[in-house]
Order: structure tokens, then C-alpha cells, then sequence
């Protein structure tokens, strides 16, 4: 259930820590990655050409994101098995999270009021966080244009 009182994280607030499933079945917590930079996206779901093209894009990058300290992180509400038909059919390097009762989008206050074709509905907003090795947020992006995107969060990793 979405909430009004979601929060809003910003630069410098301390990044919850949460366990969620991943593909393949295994959990991921975030303080797993303590010392290291994460890079923590969420993104509607799993085959739509948006997400698609995202998650290609980091997967492409992944080497560079290690390179720079950074492990990549996708979220969704889908659930594991669709991760792992996702993961298997575009190849993805990267690990997904599924948060299934959306309580870690309802603490990154990414479950948010969205229209398309006149229609109001909640759903996740496209938005990544940039989590330093001190598991502050470094930075923020907000209603993610796929674009370009992946470069700019490279670029912030790089520059960590």
C-alpha cells in the first residue's frame, strides 16, 4: 500500500539496509557491499524496452562499475523466477533483486503516484541511487531517462 509519508532520500542521508532475493535464489543484503560503492536501481519491470535497455546498459558497463569499486544492483517488484527468465534471455550481468511486497521501494519512497494514457496508478519510479563505501548516498537520480543514463552513474562512481 503506498504511503504519502515515503521517504525521500537525498545526498548524505545513511542508505537503508535491506535482504531481498535475487536471481538465481540466493538473498542480497546491502551490507554485504560495506566499503564498496553500490549502485542501487529500480526500475518497473523486467522485458519492457526501457527496463531492457537499462539493464543491457549496465551490463555492458558492469566491468567499468568493478573497475571503479562499484557492484550494480537492480530492483523490481517481479518476482525471482521472472528475474531468472529476464537474466537468462538478455544475458544480464547484473544482479536483481525482487522486492515483491515493495517494502524496500516504500523505504527508497520510489512507489509513487505515475500516469500513462490518462490513467493515474502507482508503480516504481525509474530512480538509482549511488551509495558510497561509507553507505551514505552519494547521489541521487530522480525519474530516470534510460539515455545516457548509465554513463552519468559511471561518471559518479568513477569520480567517488
Amino acid at each position: 500500500m503506498p504511503s504519502e509519508s515515503s521517504p525521500h532520500l537525498s545526498q548524505g542521508d545513511t542508505a537503508p539496509d535491506f535482504t531481498l532475493p535475487r536471481d538465481g535464489g540466493a538473498q542480497v543484503s546491502l551490507s554485504d557491499y560495506a566499503g564498496r560503492s553500490v549502485v542501487l536501481y529500480f526500475y518497473p519491470r523486467d522485458d519492457t524496452p526501457g527496463c531492457t535497455t537499462e539493464a543491457l546498459d549496465f551490463t555492458a558497463a558492469a566491468g567499468d562499475f568493478a573497475a571503479a569499486g562499484a557492484v550494480v544492483l537492480g530492483v523490481s517488484k517481479d518476482p525471482v523466477a521472472k528475474h531468472d527468465k529476464f537474466v537468462a534471455k538478455r544475458e544480464l550481468g547484473i544482479a536483481l533483486l525482487s522486492d515483491e511486497h515493495g517494502d524496500v521501494c516504500e523505504r527508497y519512497g520510489v512507489w509513487a503516484e505515475k500516469q500513462m494514457y490518462g490513467k493515474t496508478y502507482f508503480g516504481i519510479q525509474r530512480t538509482t541511487f549511488l551509495i558510497g563505501p561509507d553507505g551514505k548516498i552519494a547521489q541521487v537520480w530522480h525519474k530516470v531517462k534510460v539515455p545516457g543514463h548509465v554513463d552519468a552513474v559511471l561518471a559518479a562512481a568513477v569520480a567517488l
